[in-house]
């Protein structure tokens, strides 16, 4: 498949991330269920579709398999919006840096094992597997949470409309709105594009770019848990400015290398800064959601930080054909301006913080 058809296909296929307040919806309104039933059930949904996936072949049934793959993303969806709303209603405001952190390297060594994991077997087995081994590893995962106790905090149905109008009619959040949009846009253009550039410019097949894919999730995981750190004791906008401004260095410096060595040293740099300042950035969402609504109003903020990403990652591949790889590492570095220009605008006041 072509580049260009590669980015747009996944695209599509991550259409349910980008409407995670759908999903936020239904779970805020069956709050008096807890969130532990849309975890289990939304992973066994995600286990169920990555088992058909394992029988279906891209190539000749791409309808279907988008299809499959499109419900698998609603499960995935609903699961990771149902965790963060659990996370939202326990935790205190000086410990969501630190522990949002935490949470985003755990999903970043996850990634990056599955990176130089994945790889092999699909070179060694083929694809299907792939699909397979993935459902089988976390199927015990998703069941973990019937473990763990949960305390209810609210006990009848969600007037889920009515708190969402009075959350988004504050000025403070409708600015960290359009700065969900925007902060990503430049990780949206890399996504692709960086393991694109790896196989066809510096020629390394697909075993190679899965080790310098692990490498770049680590140095995400690691950045996120210091980003965390620091939006605790910094400060959310303090952090921010500190790491967007060296991600727009190295993603211009990206350009200039030529080996995959020097390739590698930048690219996993670039992830480090993105790490850090996702942490602060989704910090400072769950400063503002309200714990009421967590899946809801939290769900919007994702989906337009996902929105961010969707927008640069399907020009990414039709760009990078038109323009050249160059030019794409610098729109993806210029891509931070308006967003810096945006949160300049971002003052958070002590009503706009839910405890």
């Amino acid at each position: 498949m072509s580049p260009a058809l590669i980015t747009i296909v996944i695209s599509i296929m991550w259409i349910p991330l980008y409407i995670k307040f759908v999903w936020g919806g239904i779970a805020d309104y069956f709050i008096r269920y807890g969130r532990k039933p849309f975890i289990v059930s939304s992973g066994l949904l995600i286990v169920f579709c990555l088992f058909i996936l394992s029988f279906l072949n891209p190539i000749n049934s791409l309808v279907p398999f988008v299809i499959i793959e499109l419900i698998s993303w609603i499960g995935v969806g609903v699961l990771t919006i149902s965790l963060d709303a659990l996370v939202i209603s326990t935790t205190i405001e000086t410990e969501r840096g630190k522990i949002n952190g935490t949470m985003y390297a755990a999903q970043n060594v996850g990634l990056a094992g599955g990176a130089i994991l994945l790889p092999f077997i699909a070179k060694t087995l083929g694809y299907n597997m792939v699909f397979l081994t993935t459902g089988l590893i976390i199927l015990p995962i998703i069941l973990f949470p019937l473990i763990i106790k949960e305390k209810k905090i609210v006990k009848k149905p969600q007037k889920v409309g009515t708190l969402l109008i009075q959350e988004f009619k504050k000025k403070t959040t409708l600015v960290i709105a359009i700065f969900a949009v925007l902060v990503m846009m430049s990780s949206g253009m890399i996504l692709l594009t960086a393991p694109i550039w790896m196989n066809t410019g510096l020629k390394l097949d697909i075993t190679q770019v899965g080790l310098v894919t692990m490498l770049f999730t680590i140095a995400i995981a690691i950045g996120s848990i210091i980003g965390g750190i620091l939006a605790d004791k910094l400060g959310r906008k303090t952090t921010l400015y500190i790491l967007i401004f060296s991600s727009i260095f190295f993603t211009i410096l990206i350009i200039f290398a030529n080996s995959w060595e020097y390739f590698t040293l930048i690219y996993c740099i670039i992830g480090f800064l993105q790490g850090g300042y996702t942490s602060a950035v989704v910090a400072i969402f769950y400063d503002v959601t309200n714990p009421n609504i967590a899946a809801t109003q939290y769900a919007i903020f994702i989906s337009l930080f996902n929105f961010g990403i969707m927008i640069a990652q399907t020009l990414s591949g039709p760009l990078y054909v038109v323009l050249g790889v160059s030019r794409v590492f610098l729109y993806s570095a210029w891509i931070f301006g308006p967003a810096l220009l945006i949160l300049y605008f971002i003052r958070l006041k002590k009503s706009d913080i839910h405890p």
